[in-house]
């Protein structure tokens, strides 16, 4: 299958691109910069310049492939505005991949989160968030799944809170950057509040699985740890780093801090079992001991 892959120089975009080359797909990959470029050819996918403002290239991306994954997004929390136009930005860039493939029968996964279930592991039947600061990032996603009502077979591979290679990515990729910046490892309120977690390695397998099997419409969870104590996380982190530990305002982290404060375990049974997806790489408390001062 020729596959369309936005995102695919990032942590879990190589991982998808090297899991799609290695199981006799090609890949298309949007490329923003010449070093993007250079890296998507690198590791032997055909580069088509771009970014996810580009809506042209987007669509003729997607016209000429046989399949679309979707992993791009600007990842821009300095401050609620710039948040929301990356959410804005992906929004208009699901609706133009979308449209291409209305009609064709061609799969396209999109990355989606994992939902908040309160006072429970969350499961691939609860819905998405839809209000708050990534609120709109759920309603573009089924959009998306919406699609299946149009000749598109679409899917979403919900991602967990950290998605983590040799230590780094995700929402502890977040809290150990914080804490090179400001000397501690801090987490926010008790630091109870649980975060499910995966490897990229093994969430590059889903994204696969999805794109050849997942039936239209439909929603699956790239989760290995159901949920990891956020406090433990900053344990690790801070002793890898050799800092201290300690409870900080969930205003540290912008317009995170209500995500980084909520409890949001999750589970992947079903997903296990229906399309025989395994985590086998290292778990996130494991990955992070990687992390070097």
């Amino acid at each position: 299958m020729r596959v369309f892959v936005t995102g695919g120089t990032g942590l879990i975009g190589s991982a998808v691109v090297a899991e799609l080359l290695g199981n006799g797909h090609t890949v298309l990959a949007l490329a923003r910069s010449d070093a993007s470029a250079q890296a998507a050819e690198a590791a032997g996918a055909e580069a088509l310049r771009g970014g996810l403002a580009d809506l042209d290239v987007l669509h003729a991306g997607a016209a000429q492939a046989d399949g679309v994954i979707h992993l791009a997004f600007a990842n821009d929390f300095s401050s609620p505005e710039a948040l929301a136009n990356a959410v804005a930005e992906e929004t208009a860039a699901l609706e133009t991949l979308g449209q291409a493939l209305v009609g064709t029968a061609h799969p396209f996964v999109v990355a989606s989160g994992t939902p908040a279930a309160p006072g429970r592991v969350s499961t691939e039947a609860d819905p998405l968030i839809t209000d708050g600061p990534v609120g709109g990032r759920g309603r573009a996603v089924m959009a998306v799944l919406a699609l299946a009502a149009r000749g598109v077979r679409s899917s979403a591979v919900r991602l967990p809170r950290t998605v983590h290679n040799e230590g780094e990515g995700g929402f502890a990729g977040i809290l150990t950057a914080i804490a090179r910046q400001s000397g501690q490892s801090g987490y926010p309120g008790d630091g109870t509040q649980r975060w499910p977690a995966v490897h990229a390695l093994d969430a590059a397998v889903l994204f696969r699985l999805a794109l050849e099997q997942a039936p239209a419409g439909t929603a699956w969870h790239a989760v290995d740890d159901e949920g990891d104590q956020v406090r433990d996380i900053a344990a690790v982190i801070g002793r890898r780093l050799g800092l201290p530990v300690e409870s900080v305002p969930a205003e540290t982290y912008g317009p995170l801090g209500a995500l980084f404060s909520s409890d949001q375990p999750s589970s992947s049974a079903y997903t296990r079992q229906t399309l025989g997806w395994e985590p086998k790489h290292p778990s996130l408390l494991e990955d992070l001991e990687n992390l070097r001062p």
